[in-house]
C-alpha cells in the first residue's frame, strides 16, 4: 500500500508509491529510453488495460472496440482506491494510507493523433470526460480534490507515446492549489473581488499578454511565468470550479485549447508539454474567491539547481514576448 508522508517543515505531502516498481537500479538514463513497439492503448488491444470506468462509444460492448474516448485505472496507480485513510503519528511525523484514484484518459483510438490535431468534437469529448469522472470521484467522501494532469513527449514525462491525460484523486488538497486559495481568499477579503477576475479585466484592457480569446475564454501569459511561453487559459466569467461548466463552455474551450496548442505546436516545433487544471476542492466548490483554470507548460528549460535551491524561477522570455509571439502565429 503507497503511503502518504506529511513534511513537518513545510507541510507538503509526499506519495511513497513502492508499488509503482521503481527501484534505484531502475532509474535508467530517461534519455536512452526507446519508443514504439506494442501499444495498450490502441484500438484493439482493450484486455491488456484495466477494465474501463468510462467509454464513449456508438455501438460495440464495454471493454471491446468501436470506442471513440476510454477511462481506464492506471495499471501502476500512485495510489490505491481501497481501504481507509488510517492517520498515524510516528513521533512528529505524519503519515496516512496512500489511498486515492488515478486514471488514464485515452483520448483517441488513433495513435498518431494529439490533442492538436483531434476533430473539434472528439476534443470536446476530452474535456467532457475529465468533467464526468469529477462528478463520480466526487461522491466518494475519502477524497478531497482531482487533478487532471496530461504529460506530452518524453521530457514532460509521458512513458507511452499514444495521447492521454491522467486523473489522480486525493485525499487531501495538493498544497500548490492550497496556496492559490489562500492567496485569493486573501484578496477576497481585501476587494470582496476574484483576483483572477480582476486580471483577465486588466489584460484584457492592456492586450500585453493576450495570446487568444473566444466568447468565452482567454488564453493569456501570465505576469510572472515560471517558464518560456507558460500560457493559463481560464473563463472570461467567474467559475469556481471546472465541472460548473456548460456543454457551451466546453465547446468554446475545445476550439481555444486546441488553437493555442497549435500555435505552440508551430512557433516551437511540437514542443514536449505539461497542463494541469486547477479547480476549486469538492468541499468549496462553489464560491466567489476562486477561478477554475488550465496552467499549460511548455518543456523548454530545465529546473535546474537555483530553482530548486531557491523557490525561483528563471525565465528567459519576457511573457509580452511569447504572447506577442503565438498571437501573430500564422497558423
Amino acid at each position: 500500500m503507497p503511503e502518504l508522508r506529511k513534511d513537518p517543515i513545510t507541510g507538503r505531502w509526499v506519495i511513497i508509491s513502492s508499488d509503482r516498481g521503481k527501484r534505484p537500479a531502475e532509474f535508467a538514463d530517461q534519455r536512452t529510453k526507446k519508443r514504439g513497439g506494442f501499444c495498450p492503448f490502441c484500438a484493439g488491444n482493450e484486455r491488456t488495460t484495466p477494465h474501463e470506468v468510462l467509454a464513449y462509444r456508438e455501438n460495440g460492448v464495454p471493454n471491446g472496440p468501436d470506442w471513440r474516448l476510454r477511462v481506464v485505472p492506471n495499471k501502476f496507480p500512485a495510489l490505491q482506491i481501497e481501504g481507509d485513510l488510517n492517520k498515524q503519528g510516528e513521533g512528529i511525523f505524519d503519515k496516512m494510507n496512500g489511498l486515492g484514484a488515478h486514471e488514464v484518459i485515452i483520448e483517441s483510438p488513433d495513435h498518431n493523433a494529439t490533442l492538436a490535431t483531434l476533430p473539434g468534437k472528439a476534443m470536446e469529448e476530452v474535456l467532457w470526460a475529465y468533467r464526468d469522472r469529477m462528478e463520480d470521484l466526487k461522491k466518494d467522501k475519502r477524497f478531497q480534490y482531482t487533478l487532471i494532469f496530461k504529460n506530452e513527449g518524453l521530457i514532460a514525462g509521458a512513458t507511452l507515446e499514444h495521447s492521454h491525460s491522467q486523473l489522480i484523486a486525493l485525499p487531501i488538497v495538493p498544497i500548490q492549489v492550497q496556496e492559490e486559495i489562500d492567496g485569493c481568499r486573501k484578496h477576497y477579503d481585501l476587494k470582496e473581488r476574484c483576483i483572477f477576475c480582476d486580471i483577465i479585466r486588466q489584460e484584457m484592457q492592456s492586450r500585453n499578454r493576450i495570446v487568444m480569446e473566444t466568447q468565452s475564454f482567454i488564453a493569456l501569459a501570465p505576469f510572472a511565468p515560471r517558464f518560456p511561453f507558460e500560457t493559463w487559459i481560464m473563463p472570461k466569467r467567474h467559475i469556481s470550479c471546472y465541472a460548473c461548466s456548460t456543454n457551451d463552455d466546453f465547446k468554446d474551450l475545445a476550439f481555444l485549447l486546441q488553437d493555442t496548442l497549435r500555435r505552440l505546436d508551430k512557433a516551437l516545433s511540437f514542443p514536449p508539454y505539461n497542463y494541469v487544471i486547477h479547480t476549486s476542492p469538492f468541499k468549496e466548490e462553489i464560491n466567489d474567491y476562486y477561478h477554475w483554470h488550465i496552467e499549460l507548460m511548455p518543456k523548454l528549460t530545465n529546473v535546474a539547481g537555483f530553482e530548486w535551491g531557491s523557490g525561483f524561477y528563471i525565465n528567459p522570455t519576457p511573457p509580452e514576448e511569447a504572447a506577442k509571439f503565438l498571437r501573430e502565429m500564422k497558423l
